[in-house]
């Protein structure tokens, strides 16, 4: 049987207490990444499986901590059932923070990985162990959601050498408890790029704009449509050609009406409020570039 080939991959595997989310950064030289490595379950854990990677690893390692092991414990049993455990590369995060890192000694140099407080980093085929020890320090030194410091991890990882056979794809996946789309399961954030030149690039601008359609609105965000503003949506509208009105500045009916189409043609529901007359300042900035005459 001809032996798969091996994903070149480095990746950090973390978990937020606060938000209760728990996801998993990942880049290789390989077609869709994403398919393959992150696995992960709300309020049990996340779990990285790479190099000549046992896909199995995921589910298994994810119902082994549901039943109350821990990162270690689960990637002990998991490691010492696996026939090809000297090819693998694993990383695992349970539902308490704890974790675990696991490097075959038959994958290719360079590979290794680190654990710290509530992440594991780790990586195979790298230029070197810079690799893995910018993806941690960044991981504890960044601020934000999750999502954003998995990321920057692995951006700091690219950056200090990265995959010694160069980027292909790239993806980042975080659950939380009803996380997902109105709530009806646990996948906050799953964005995959598949192939591009600079996979890690594009996928910051994806959680950038998942962002934007699906992060409640921050303090000072929302604005009133009145006045000057209100005239410039109107005009916004017009141009947008959902506005024939008069520019009264006023946020009436005719108004209301024609902003509540705009917004929900361009799916920005949760950044605006119609009874109140409320708006992202987010979103008029995107009107802003899209829609001027």
């Amino acid at each position: 049987m001809q032996r798969a080939p091996s994903l070149s991959t480095f990746s950090i595997v973390g978990h937020d207490p606060e938000s209760q989310e728990w996801g998993i950064a990942v880049q290789s030289k390989f077609l869709a990444v994403g398919a393959v490595v992150p696995w992960a379950r709300a309020g049990v854990g996340a779990v990285a499986t790479q190099s000549y990677a046992n896909t199995a690893i995921g589910p298994d390692g994810l119902d082994l901590m549901a039943r109350g092991l821990s990162a270690q414990e689960a990637l002990d049993q998991l490691v010492a059932g696996d026939y090809g455990r000297a090819d693998r590369t694993v990383g695992v995060v349970d539902a308490r923070g704890g974790t675990a890192t696991f490097t075959g000694d038959e994958c290719y140099d360079w590979a290794g990985g680190f654990t710290g407080t509530h992440y594991a980093a780790q990586g195979n085929i790298l230029v070197s162990g810079a690799t893995v020890d910018a993806m941690a320090k960044t991981f504890e030194e960044v601020n934000g959601e999750l999502s954003d410091r998995l990321v920057a991890a692995l951006a700091a990882g690219q950056g200090a050498g990265g995959d010694r056979r160069g980027q292909q794809s790239a993806s980042v996946l975080v659950v939380r408890p009803k996380g997902g789309y109105s709530g009806h399961n646990d996948r906050y954030m799953d964005l995959r790029v598949d192939d591009d030149p600079a996979p890690i690039e594009r996928l910051q601008a994806l959680v950038d704009l998942h962002h934007l359609f699906f992060k409640p609105p921050g303090p000072g965000e929302m604005v009133a449509i009145e006045g000057e503003l209100a005239r410039e949506v109107q005009q916004i509208l017009r141009w947008a050609g959902y506005y024939d009105g008069p520019m009264t500045g006023n946020y009436d009916a005719l108004t209301k009406q024609a902003l509540s189409s705009l917004v929900g043609n361009e799916n920005f529901e949760e950044r605006f409020d119609e009874a109140q007359g409320l708006i992202s300042r987010q979103v008029l900035d995107v009107f802003r570039r899209a829609f001027s005459g």
